[in-house]
């Protein structure tokens, strides 16, 4: 069974994800910049991030000899973390000219089930 505040957390979710994106669209770095090299930007961060995410997993398995273990597994999670929730704002991004909000979190239950569709899970 699910509680009132378990359920209502998808659309928490969904408005906040939507409030970040819509902060970085109104920036002032921001606010002058073509709709394309908005859309690039959203989607070059994703990969940004990933980066991150390699490099906390080196710091967290001490692959750099001269840095020795510098990240802990808690590092390269969070940093998974800012992977997707950069990848959800640049979806909402893409539905931001809408007249109703893109339910972010529909989106992804719906791309989870078609994978695990594929892997023959479902």
């Amino acid at each position: 069974m699910t509680s009132t505040a378990e359920g209502a957390r998808p659309a928490r979710t969904n408005a906040l994800v939507r409030a970040v994106s819509q902060w970085i669209d109104s920036s002032p770095e921001n606010q002058d910049r073509d709709p394309e090299a908005l859309l690039w930007g959203r989607v070059a961060k994703v990969a940004e991030e990933s980066g991150e995410v390699i490099a906390a997993l080196v710091g967290a398995t001490g692959q750099n000899p001269r840095k020795g273990t510098s990240a802990t597994m808690g590092d390269v999670e969070r940093e998974l973390l800012d992977v997707a929730m950069t990848a959800l704002c640049a979806v909402e991004h893409l539905h931001a000219a809408e007249h109703v909000p893109a339910d972010v979190m529909a989106l992804l239950a719906a791309h989870v089930e078609t994978v695990a569709r594929r892997a023959g899970l479902t």
